[in-house]
């Protein structure tokens, strides 16, 4: 059995590498922000042992684009739900493009 070398990590966008005071710092904004958006269900931090929350460059993006939206005026909510529907319609993209493609079957 091999050991997976820890390093590999960093380069993982779900790995939660980043601590709620971290992340806030990075996000310039405030662990009640993080905390309004978990709330919100936009984003959903994984816990550390002792049980503080843990979060993601992935999640970092989803919340700095909430935070943009925010800092336009957009209520929280509405923010969380348009970044939401926003991820949901790129995904949905994605699947779309992946159909058009032509199919080579051997």
């Amino acid at each position: 059995m091999t050991q997976d070398n820890p390093l590999d990590r960093l380069d993982d966008d779900d790995y939660p590498a980043y601590t709620m005071g971290r992340a806030a710092e990075i996000l310039g904004t405030t662990p009640a922000f993080l905390r309004a958006i978990g709330e919100a269900r936009l984003i959903t931090p994984l816990r550390s042992e002792g049980g503080h929350r843990r979060y993601s460059r992935y999640q970092l993006r989803v919340a700095a684009r909430a935070r943009e939206l925010v800092d336009q005026g957009t209520p929280i909510d509405a923010a969380c739900r348009i970044v939401i529907l926003e991820d949901q319609l790129e995904e949905a993209r994605r699947i779309n493009e992946e159909l058009r493609r032509p199919r080579t079957d051997a």
